[in-house]
């Protein structure tokens, strides 16, 4: 089928790819000519594991091309996918739709024949109608099926969950537009990728409602992990307890610094707005947000207790800026917060991180940024992990505390057992423990990215 992808961000970009990669033939647009100029280079705008040899296999095959021209891609199209940001709207966290709604304008003045056009984006409920409304405004000529296919990538897998996906969620009011992304997704076919087939307004909400579960799990933990800490538990035994029950799961209940991101933070304040208009407030999501941003603010104020009360005079060592490993993106990280609050209390700080460095430049003022982890450690007073990428997995600690200015680890993601890195001479931080209690872990285990 033939297929435009317009938006060729993380969402457009992945599922273009991976679409191409099916056999589908697409065409990625975008305004952004500095973004199309260096897809067609074969550089990546954004970071993502195996994407860069996905996308050149297929630009190879002549399925993939790329392109700031919206009408020709559009007018060639059997479907249409709008993929463009829906950050919070400034002053009430609605999701802005602006991007969305002059996307369907211009998809309307350019498309011929029977087209279905597909919502990617993440959208608030309603959004499918208003859309539709747009289109028959324009072009009330314009013979289309809008239909919602909200994604459910994560960042750092997001090619293996679009080809191994847990499900594909398809809201459509039309039978001609149900019919068209069934072939759209019919290479899963093999896979065995459950479809299952709504509305329109159930398949948006379904996003929101899916985002603001795993973001509660996230939040849950968090404040057990905080009780941990206070009665002498341990949160990964805990955690371990609970999940092993089936009707709770192990997945998103690692406990650590709040979730950030492009979709938790955005979705669940979209959703808490939905619901108020609605005159239905969502409670708990409220309070999941509220929660979620003191964490960030707290951890901060751990590093600072773990420092003996004050940094004022100290450098401290970040390592990791990404709110997960596996990407550049740096929307609502938690290291934000963290590095904020300890140059407020007058740290000095240098930071390292794989990926994130650069897109953290423009967010963060007054920091050193490393060439590595022990340049990072050099002369630190403390060092702390904000994101456990597997470069922080094996440090060398014998090295890492040698270039130390004191062997203070602040650990936000539970990377080392406690018990090793104090045998070793290290004054250890974790999360969900009481200093005097050791951390123990189980070789092996299983630590769901949150």
């Amino acid at each position: 089928m033939r297929i435009a992808m317009v938006g060729s961000g993380y969402v457009g970009l992945v599922s273009g790819t991976c679409f191409a990669d099916f056999g589908h033939s697409v065409v990625c647009v975008d305004k952004d000519a500095g973004k199309i100029d260096l897809l067609k280079a074969g550089r990546m705008p954004i970071y993502e594991p195996g994407l860069d040899a996905l996308v050149a296999d297929n630009v190879r095959h002549g399925r993939l091309s790329f392109s700031t021209e919206i009408a020709g891609a559009v007018a060639e199209a059997d479907a249409v996918f709008i993929a463009v940001g829906t950050p919070s709207r400034r002053g009430d966290g609605f999701a802005d739709l602006s991007y969305v709604f002059a996307a369907a304008r211009e998809i309307a003045r350019a498309v011929s024949g029977f087209t279905v056009v597909v919502t990617k984006s993440t959208v608030p409920v309603g959004t499918g109608d208003e859309v539709e409304r747009i289109i028959r405004e324009t072009n009330p000529e314009a013979d289309v099926a809008v239909v919602s296919n909200p994604e459910f990538l994560r960042e750092g897998a997001a090619i293996e969950d679009f080809k191994r996906p847990d499900r594909i969620v398809i809201g459509a009011d039309d039978a001609r537009g149900a019919a068209v992304m069934g072939e759209v997704y019919r290479p899963l076919y093999l896979n065995a990728a459950p479809i299952l087939y709504t509305d329109r307004r159930t398949a948006e909400l379904t996003k929101y409602a899916a985002n603001a579960f795993l973001a509660t799990k996230i939040t849950f933990i968090n404040e057990i992990a905080d009780l941990c800490e206070q009665v002498g538990a341990n949160v990964q035994q805990v955690a371990r307890g609970i999940g092993l029950d089936n009707r709770i799961g192990s997945k998103f209940l690692h406990a650590g610094p709040g979730y950030g991101g492009s979709c938790f933070p955005k979705d669940t304040l979209a959703l808490v707005k939905t619901a108020q208009d609605a005159g239905t407030p969502v409670r708990l999501v409220e309070t999941v947000v509220a929660v979620n941003d003191s964490r960030k603010r707290a951890m901060a104020r751990k590093v600072i207790m773990a420092c003996g009360g004050s940094v004022r005079g100290k450098t401290v060592a970040i390592l990791g800026l990404t709110f997960k490993p596996n990407t550049d993106d740096m929307r609502d990280a938690p290291a934000l917060s963290i590095i904020t609050g300890l140059q407020d209390g007058g740290a000095t700080i240098r930071a390292y991180d794989p990926e994130g460095m650069e897109a953290a430049r423009p967010l963060l003022s007054d920091v050193t940024y490393t060439a590595d982890a022990y340049d990072c450690a050099e002369g630190a007073d403390a060092v702390v992990i904000v994101t456990e990428w597997n470069a922080f997995r094996a440090l060398d600690l014998t090295r890492l505390r040698a270039v130390m200015a004191a062997p203070v680890m602040v650990d936000l993601r539970n990377v080392y057992a406690a018990e090793d890195l104090r045998r070793r001479g290290f004054d250890y931080t974790g999360i969900g423990q009481s200093r005097e209690q050791p951390m123990r872990t189980e070789a092996g285990e299983d630590r769901p990215i949150a």
